[in-house]
């Protein structure tokens, strides 16, 4: 992928993968896929990543233009509905990535209004937080690193209480990850606790500091604020900090390109997606922040050029060109930990599509 317009050759073999996986899945939404033959792990309403799949379907439509695609995408979108109530944080992933790249799509529009309103109305005032909720299952009034992004775009436009609601929700997971007692081993960021109204918040062992995908959502979600003035002027110097505390304690601008998926790991799996959560993440704050901006642009185009190289897969290699191998879903389980992630794919195409003037980054 070196030379010459590389970005825009990367982009058309994920969009080209796309159509590949939509033949594949049909009604269905992909998860995640294996790296030998590509055949993907598919779900029926989508889970926590039904979003990135209809992100995706939109993003080719942009690259396309082609009508057949805006229908594909626009009914993909429709097919989130049933999550608008769901009692989940991730419903800022799920709808805020799911209709954010629309191409002027009035239903795109209303579905994401309506799923920032349900979410408004859940947040929750004694924890600070819209809760994790218990549509996942496992416990509800948690505070968790990817319970962030999205959700902080999607209260911002909720109007009303909506931008205050999404700096508070941001800044109590911020206050927790990141504060004194959230820091783990080697300072890295705690993404996860639990709320009891006895005693607050304490911290979960799982998932355990130095997960580089948790860390990647809290900068993402930072990164998010800083682009809305309504959001970072609600204590904009604790954001400016916590841009700091996160480029600095995850290594963002100066540690391993494709980071592991475990800090503790470092010779274990690595997590290509939380590289690509990051190079979105560090664009959108070469907008934002001035302070980093050129630093930030520069090390994006490293990740998204690293990735395009090394992990995209070509044509001729017995397996579908376009995927975004080693993404890393869940070591501790086993789980998916060398494949394609379907949020990957998304953020990698994002990146992409923002060098290639496809997409106003500031905006998606």
């Amino acid at each position: 992928m070196t030379g010459g317009d590389w970005a825009g050759r990367a982009l058309t073999a994920v969009i080209d993968r796309v159509t590949v996986t939509e033949a594949e899945v049909g009604a269905r939404f992909p998860l995640y896929a294996d790296p030998g033959d590509g055949r993907w792990k598919t779900t029926g309403r989508g889970s926590w990543t039904g979003g990135f799949w209809a992100g995706l379907l939109w993003l080719r439509a942009r690259r396309t233009g082609e009508d057949a695609h805006r229908r594909a995408a626009a009914a993909c979108t429709a097919r989130l509905a049933p999550w608008v109530d769901a009692d989940s944080a991730t419903r800022g992933l799920i709808f805020w990535y799911g209709t954010a790249p629309a191409v002027d799509t009035a239903e795109a529009a209303a579905l994401r209004d309506k799923a920032a309103r349900a979410c408004l109305d859940s947040y929750d005032s004694e924890a600070g937080v819209v809760p994790w909720g218990a549509a996942l299952g496992g416990p509800r009034l948690l505070a968790r690193a990817d319970a962030v992004p999205g959700l902080v775009p999607l209260l911002a436009g909720a109007g009303g209480e909506g931008p205050a609601v999404a700096a508070a929700h941001l800044h109590r997971h911020l206050d927790l990850c990141l504060g004194a007692e959230g820091a783990g081993n080697g300072g890295r960021p705690r993404p996860a606790w639990q709320f009891d109204a006895a005693t607050g918040w304490r911290p979960r062992e799982d998932p355990a500091p130095g997960w580089s995908r948790g860390e990647a959502w809290l900068l993402l979600a930072v990164a998010d604020a800083l682009l809305r003035p309504e959001v970072a002027g609600h204590r904009p110097e604790r954001l400016a900090f916590a841009a700091e505390q996160l480029l600095v304690q995850a290594g963002a601008l100066t540690g391993r390109i494709i980071p592991p998926n475990e800090a503790s790991r470092p010779n274990g799996p690595v997590d290509t997606s939380a590289a690509a959560i990051t190079a979105v993440a560090l664009l959108k704050l070469s907008r934002a922040w001035a302070p980093r901006a050129a630093v930030c642009s520069y090390r994006a185009v490293a990740i998204l050029s690293r990735l395009a190289d090394v992990h995209l897969t070509g044509p001729g290699s017995g397996r579908p060109a376009g995927m975004l191998l080693d993404g890393c879903y869940d070591a501790a389980g086993g789980l998916a930990v060398r494949h394609e992630l379907i949020w990957g794919d998304f953020f990698l195409a994002l990146g992409l599509a923002a060098l290639d003037d496809l997409v106003d980054i500031t905006r998606v």
